[in-house]
């Protein structure tokens, strides 16, 4: 029993020194003996337990793109809530997740860039079935649902990543950043309701 528990630890130290290394240096410039150092275990160890950077790394990029993409996936598919409740959830749940994961789409976005099928042959099905593309269509038919979810996903996460930028601009410390993203979460809803009601 303690040398399953010791293993599942050191399985999680190795994950999470990989989280780190991959977000910061991205699949190509990471070798394994960063993750290994970062973890504070020997080459040997790291191989003993995922034989490959690159299974190591299909791992870490499976949680990263399911942070990502499955919640807004499961927040478009909710049948209980109106087209404009799904916006202001998307916009609110989005922002908190960045905040607290501010790495996360510049790691999960370079990844796509150098591998566009993981973008295609996963959400963009899944989208065009989703509840959202539905409502949409219903409401506004004119409107493609691409257009829609692009501008949307664009509101809420350039500004995470244009953070050094916009910091020097207006002299944003980290609070008064935080401040001016959380406001975001109040201006998008309305922003993109006002889009669905003109015609």
């Amino acid at each position: 029993m303690e040398k399953k528990e010791k293993d599942i630890s050191t399985e999680e130290k190795i994950k999470e020194a990989a989280r780190i290394v991959f977000t910061k240096k991205g699949f190509s410039a990471t070798r394994t003996r960063d993750i290994a150092e970062e973890a504070g275990l020997n080459l040997a160890l790291l191989n003993y337990y995922f034989r490959s950077k690159e299974k190591l790394f299909h791992i870490i990029m499976e949680e990263k793109f399911e942070q990502f993409f499955g919640m807004i996936i499961r927040l478009l598919d909710d049948e209980s809530t109106s087209l404009e409740k799904k916006v202001t959830a998307v916009a609110n749940d989005y922002i908190d997740m960045l905040l607290a994961n501010p790495d996360l789409p510049i790691f999960v976005l370079s990844e796509i860039k150098n591998n566009p099928a993981l973008f295609s042959d996963r959400i963009s099905s899944r989208l065009l079935k989703s509840v959202f593309f539905r409502q949409l269509n219903e409401v506004r038919p004119d409107i493609n649902v691409f257009h829609f979810i692009l501008n949307l996903l664009s509101m809420i996460i350039f500004p995470i990543l244009a953070q050094p930028v916009i910091s020097q601009i207006d002299a944003m410390k980290d609070k008064k950043f935080k401040k001016f993203i959380i406001e975001r979460k109040k201006l998008i809803p309305i922003w993109f309701n006002s889009i669905l009601n003109t015609k």
